[in-house]
């Protein structure tokens, strides 16, 4: 039934179509059910790649057991503006939120993303990640403080306002790819110094020195992708204002 609990048969249907290659809209359309419910399942049971029917099932169970144990929480607030399902954009926030985790983001710092990145206005206040997470203001504060590190979050304090505002915007992913460049045009430098430290014709010295060439031919990939992103973005915008 669309809405209700995944089946056994929904999570084989699932693991098959993962198979196939199939993505979670598609998924969707197939099971009936939300593109964000199907995420979120895959996600909290292995990934893509991982993901096994049984186990999930298994998996699921297990969380549903410690749950009933469990002190019941205060939901979490999520906007529920232009006729927003609240129940939906909170399992879509959370199935973004394991996503952006399992890409290498310690968990507090992808909630504290998740958060501002699906708010209309792209900004929230400490205080008002403390409602919404139920957490901390100093696990915000240390949370906020990595982000503004990776460039993904920055400060702004609007006139008249006293509070500070956590924002971001369309720009972030493209702020993330940029210092990943960065990044391998670092290790293109080093591997190359190892390589004339070592001596290329020694095992170790070209090892370093082909290494050198992936990052620089990864590197580049990235900074053309990035112009390209940029004129895209541009040009949206152009016709924003038109």
């Amino acid at each position: 039934m669309p809405g209700g609990r995944l089946t056994s048969e929904d999570r084989q249907r699932i693991a098959e179509g993962l198979a196939e290659g199939l993505g979670y809209a598609e998924l969707g359309r197939r099971l009936g059910r939300p593109a964000s419910t199907v995420m979120r399942e895959v996600t909290r049971n292995g990934g893509p790649d991982g993901y096994a029917a049984e186990r999930a099932a298994e998996a699921t169970q297990t969380r549903a057991r410690r749950a009933k144990k469990a002190q019941p929480e205060v939901p979490a607030v999520t906007e529920s503006g232009y006729g927003r399902d609240p129940r939906a954009v909170r399992d879509f926030t959370e199935a973004f939120t394991e996503l952006i985790a399992r890409s290498g983001l310690p968990r507090m710092e992808a909630r504290v993303l998740a958060a501002v990145f699906t708010t209309d206005a792209g900004s929230l206040t400490a205080a008002d990640l403390v409602q919404r997470l139920r957490v901390s203001a100093a696990s915000v504060s240390h949370a906020v403080g990595f982000l503004e590190q990776q460039g993904l979050i920055r400060r702004e304090r609007l006139p008249g306002e006293r509070r500070e505002r956590y924002v971001t915007d369309d720009e972030v992913w493209l702020r993330s790819i940029l210092g990943a460049a960065e990044m391998n045009e670092t290790l293109a430098g080093m591997a190359r110094q190892g390589a004339d430290v070592l001596g290329e014709e020694t095992p170790a010295g070209a090892r370093f020195a082909s290494s050198a060439e992936l990052f620089l031919l990864i590197g580049g990939s990235m900074r053309e992708l990035l112009e390209q992103c940029r004129q895209h973005l541009a040009a949206r915008e152009d016709e924003r204002r038109a």
